[in-house]
């Protein structure tokens, strides 16, 4: 498979899989998915999972397909990078509102960047 079709489908199923433990968390458990910015609440829908997923994915490929260019170390060094910029992301779910809520929210940010991370290098 040609390399850009396989990393276009990693970040659709990065994106994919957010909306599914959204899916089953959200409208199957009941939980109630919110936010607290800036503060005001708002409620994370599923095309803000879906546009989250694909923004974080699109901006990997970028970075990686950027760092392929400039060196040939670019497979580890995009995955410093990524590691790094997961664990940053996971300071921002503590704004969400409950326990649940803020459980769900990790297991997207680590869905994501897992399937980015395991997909994006591989070769």
């Amino acid at each position: 498979m040609n390399k850009r079709i396989r990393r276009f489908l990693v970040v659709i199923a990065a994106s994919a899989a957010a909306l599914l433990l959204w899916a089953i968390a959200v409208p199957v458990a009941g939980v109630d998915l919110t936010v607290r910015q800036g503060g005001a609440d708002q409620e994370v829908g599923p095309v803000m999972v879906v546009f989250a997923g694909l923004v974080a994915g699109f901006a990997a490929w970028g970075l990686l397909a950027a760092l392929e260019r400039a060196t040939a170390r670019a497979g580890r060094i995009w995955m410093v990078i990524a590691a790094a910029v997961l664990a940053v992301s996971l300071l921002g779910t503590l704004g969400a509102v409950g326990g649940a809520a803020t459980l769900v929210l990790m297991g997207e940010h680590l869905v994501v960047g897992g399937v980015l991370i395991g997909g994006l290098v591989r070769r």
